[in-house]
C-alpha cells in the first residue's frame, strides 16, 4: 500500500506536497522510542494543531502505518513490514548476517552491527540469544555515538576531531566500559576499506567477561573485514584459530548461564 500525495492531501490545511510530507515526517518521528503516545502527546511533541494532528493520525491509522487502541497510538505493521524489508533488501545487511551468526557462536556474546547517523549510531541487527535480552539494545534502535564502542570505532574515521581516533586506528577496535550500557562492555571493529568506515561490528556482555585485549578483538576485526570483503564480492565465511576459539569459549561469560 503507497501512500501517494493524494491520499495524503486531506491530512492537513497546507495543500502543498511537502508540507504534508513534512507533517506526515513529524508525526511518524514522534513514536521514537518505546511506548504509546496519546493525541495529546503527539500534538505537544510535533507542535501541530489539534485538529490537523488529529485528521493526520486516523488517515494513518486507516492506511496500516500507525494502530490505535483507544486513545493511544502506536506504530502500525504496514510500517513495521517496510523496516523489515529495507533491512533485508540492504547490501551490508546481507553480506553481514551469516558472519554476525558465526560470530556470535564463536564468542557466546551479543553481536551487534550499526552505522552512523550524524551523532547516533543506529542499529541494523542484534544477535544475542538469552544474554540479549538482558542488553537493552535493539534493532533500529539509537545511543548518542560517542558513548558506545561502534559510535567510536565509526567516529575514528569520520571528519570531526575524535580524541581517541589515533588509538581506535592503531588497535583496530574501539571499546567503550559501562558508561554507555551499565554494567556491560563492548568491543567494536569498523567495516570498510583502509581509512574508511561505512559501519561496524561488535560483541557486547557484562564487563567481567569481557576483556580489551587482542584474543578477545581478533574475531570481531576478522569479521569486520570479512564482511567488507563479502560487500565487495569476496569471501562469506569467518573462522578464528582453534586456539583463538577455545580460549573465548573459556572466558566466564553470562551466555552459558
Amino acid at each position: 500500500m503507497t501512500m501517494t500525495l493524494q491520499s495524503v492531501d486531506t491530512l492537513g490545511s497546507d495543500s502543498a506536497p511537502t508540507a504534508i510530507l513534512d507533517r506526515v515526517s513529524l508525526v511518524l518521528d514522534a513514536f521514537e522510542g518505546p511506548g504509546r503516545l496519546t493525541l495529546a502527546q503527539i500534538v505537544r511533541r510535533t507542535g501541530l494543531p489539534r485538529s490537523s494532528a488529529h485528521r493526520m493520525l486516523e488517515r494513518l491509522v486507516s492506511m496500516r502505518w500507525l494502530r490505535r487502541e483507544g486513545r493511544d497510538y502506536e506504530l502500525g505493521m504496514r510500517l513495521v513490514e517496510l523496516g523489515s524489508l529495507a533491512v533485508h533488501q540492504d547490501r551490508l545487511h546481507s553480506a553481514a548476517m551469516p558472519l554476525l551468526h558465526e560470530l556470535y557462536r564463536v564468542t557466546g556474546l551479543v553481536v551487534h552491527l550499526g552505522i552512523l547517523d550524524r551523532s547516533d549510531v543506529v542499529y541494523l541487527e542484534k544477535i544475542g540469544g538469552r544474554l540479549g535480552a538482558a542488553v537493552p539494545t535493539r534493532v533500529g534502535g539509537r545511543r548518542l555515538a560517542s558513548s558506545t564502542a561502534i559510535g567510536q570505532a565509526l567516529l575514528a574515521y569520520g571528519s570531526g576531531p575524535h580524541p581517541q581516533a589515533a588509538r581506535i586506528q592503531e588497535a583496530g577496535v574501539a571499546y567503550e566500559s559501562g558508561r554507555g550500557l551499565a554494567g556491560f562492555s563492548c568491543l567494536a571493529a569498523p567495516i570498510g576499506p583502509v581509512g574508511r568506515a561505512v559501519a561496524a561490528v561488535s560483541i557486547c556482555g557484562p564487563t567481567q567477561a569481557l576483556r580489551n585485549d587482542h584474543i578477545t578483538a581478533a574475531p570481531v576485526r576478522m569479521a569486520a573485514a570479512a564482511i567488507w570483503r563479502a560487500i565487495d564480492g569476496g569471501a562469506l565465511t569467518v573462522t578464528p584459530t582453534l586456539q583463538r576459539r577455545q580460549m573465548l569459549r573459556n572466558l566466564p561469560t553470562a551466555a552459558g548461564a
